[in-house]
């Protein structure tokens, strides 16, 4: 069993730091630092996106591994597309921070997030690094300034922190995430960082982290725009002297992770540029998880669903619509629809229902739900997808158009 715990306190053997170096010409902090006080097992998961950042490619050539010992992330410049410059500045970046704390460099894991197509200022950078490794700490006060030093266009820090009781004792996980647009699935354009102190392999820090990844950070989308930079790493230092004994306790981890990855991935919606409402699309009844997913994707994408919410429209026929260009063989005649508590949708009929009533109740609330079932024919069965998407709203455009870092 996981519970949420209110503080941000990180897993035990864990410090970390978020200061300015001077990235930002806005002068807010820009780097931000996560350092094991041991060898961590690491994992990965990063953008499929063939236009890959520089420190995508470094990272990626690191993981998985059993010996890490930090991630250094600057934001205000994403590094991406800048040739082979790109790669030696992200090489330069762990090597200097493995010069401070005193280990190789390829037991340093990198990531940059914000303008593309720019040469990180090395200088700058390389100055930052010492100052970082100064304010080191293991309070939630560090763990704020991390999560803040992440951010680009955010408009708060997103952390999420996780207590699981194993058979053999108690573990912490806790994790820091950075995004509000740019947000697709396969990965989202986002970064996060996920770190315990339960003693696990690479091997299975790999396949929990993907487990995670799938059902969260992978099912969420604002703009449908893939990043170049996505990359979500987990660190684990076993630091608690606790190992899962069983497949119960690995289960229980397995589930904090999610568990830990959903709340910041669920965030990065919550604080999606400019929207005004925040969605959960429940797909459900189909044969496989792929074809609820492809479906769930299709409506969290559609900029005609996205607009109808940002006017409190409950247009259920752009939703049901959405669902049947996904390219999954079902019968309409076996599908139902529900937005929030009202049906509007019943085995291919149209429910009467007060659309006056329900657009208010839109207007009014923040969240607003879809539950689409298919209960019978081709392509049914019993696997559902929990999905999260944000409304298009007139702000997102005016951001976008005018964004530069």
């Amino acid at each position: 069993m996981t519970q949420s715990i209110s503080k941000a306190s990180l897993p035990a053997g864990f410090r970390v730091s978020g200061t300015t170096c001077g990235i930002k010409a806005s002068g807010k902090s820009d780097l931000a630092l996560f350092v094991s006080d041991r060898p961590a097992s690491v994992a990965g998961v990063f953008t499929t996106n063939r236009v890959v950042g520089a420190p995508v490619t470094v990272s990626r050539e690191r993981v998985p591994s059993g010996a890490a010992m930090a991630l250094v992330i600057n934001s205000g410049n994403s590094n991406a597309c800048t040739g082979q410059q790109g790669l030696d500045d992200a090489r330069k970046m762990t090597a200097e921070v493995a010069a401070a704390i005193g280990c190789e460099p390829e037991q340093v894991l990198v990531c940059s997030t914000g303008i593309i197509g720019v040469n990180l200022p090395m200088e700058t950078i390389s100055s930052g690094i010492a100052p970082a490794v100064a304010a080191l700490a293991a309070t939630d006060e560090a763990f704020q300034a991390a999560a803040t030093a992440m951010m680009t266009t955010d408009t708060f820090a997103k952390q999420s922190f996780v207590e699981v009781k194993l058979s053999s004792g108690t573990v912490r996980i806790a994790g820091a995430a950075k995004g509000a647009a740019m947000i697709a699935p396969n990965m989202a354009t986002m970064l996060g960082v996920v770190m315990t102190d339960a003693r696990l392999t690479p091997e299975q820090c790999d396949s929990l982290l993907r487990y995670g990844v799938a059902r969260t950070f992978n099912c969420i989308s604002v703009d449908g725009h893939m990043s170049t930079s996505d990359t979500v790493l987990l660190f684990a230092n076993g630091a608690a002297e606790v190992a899962p004994q069983n497949d119960s306790d690995l289960e229980q981890i397995r589930d904090a992770i999610q568990q830990t990855c959903e709340k910041l991935a669920t965030d990065i919606i919550r604080d999606a540029e400019g929207a005004a409402h925040f969605i959960t699309i429940d797909v459900e009844g189909f044969e496989t998880r792929e074809a609820a997913f492809k479906v769930a994707k299709e409506i969290a994408d559609s900029a005609l669903v996205k607009t109808a919410i940002t006017g409190n429209d409950p247009n259920w026929g752009r939703i049901t619509s959405a669902a049947g260009y996904a390219g999954i063989s079902f019968d309409t005649s076996f599908l139902s629809l529900i937005i929030n508590t009202t049906e509007v949708f019943n085995a291919g009929t149209p429910v009467k229902f007060d659309e006056d009533l329900l657009s208010n109740e839109m207007s009014e609330n923040r969240e607003v739900s879809f539950r689409l079932k298919l209960s019978g024919g081709p392509a049914s069965g019993g696997e559902s997808v929990r999905f999260w998407t944000s409304d298009l709203t007139q702000e997102y455009v005016r951001l976008n158009s005018e964004y530069k870092t």
